[in-house]
């Protein structure tokens, strides 16, 4: 338990930043999970619009440190590939 008055305000700060970031890890889940189930049903379209939707989120994400960069780029280039392979 925090004993001092900055030690009380972090704790403070941390349970509000810990909600924000929940709520934005959910959604950029929720874009990566749509353009997943496109690739998956094998709608190249669907898959493509959702990828321009579900690109932006991951970037942001590791932008408020939500993930790390790396992560986010592997994301990106992993369902890019994916994509890619359904022209084929």
């Amino acid at each position: 338990m925090a004993n001092t008055t900055s030690a009380k305000k972090a704790t403070r700060k941390i349970a509000r930043r810990t909600i924000i970031n929940k709520s934005r890890r959910t959604q950029m889940r929720g874009a990566v999970r749509t353009v997943e189930e496109a690739i998956k049903s094998g709608d190249r379209d669907a898959a493509l619009k959702a990828m321009t939707r579900a690109e932006p989120e991951l970037m942001q994400a590791a932008q408020r440190n939500i993930i790390h960069k790396n992560n986010a780029s592997r994301k990106v280039s992993r369902l890019a590939h994916q994509i890619a392979k359904l022209a084929k």
